[in-house]
């Protein structure tokens, strides 16, 4: 089975927003700005990415 990864970079600052946007940056494995994570596609990371859309940006991860 081909495994797709995604990558996420956090481009705005989670101070002053909610502490569960706060964890979930951090269960992202992001925690300052312009930090970058690569992960797998699943829909659980979907779901977290969907939580903080507004402070990351995703990518569609390529393989050469």
């Amino acid at each position: 089975m081909d495994s797709s990864k995604i990558k996420i970079t956090q481009i705005s600052s989670p101070i002053g927003r909610k502490s569960y946007q706060k964890k979930t940056l951090i269960g992202l494995n992001l925690n300052k700005i312009n930090r970058t994570s690569i992960l797998e596609d699943t829909p659980s990371v979907r779901g977290m990415v969907k939580k903080v859309r507004h402070l990351v940006s995703v990518q569609k991860e390529t393989k050469k």
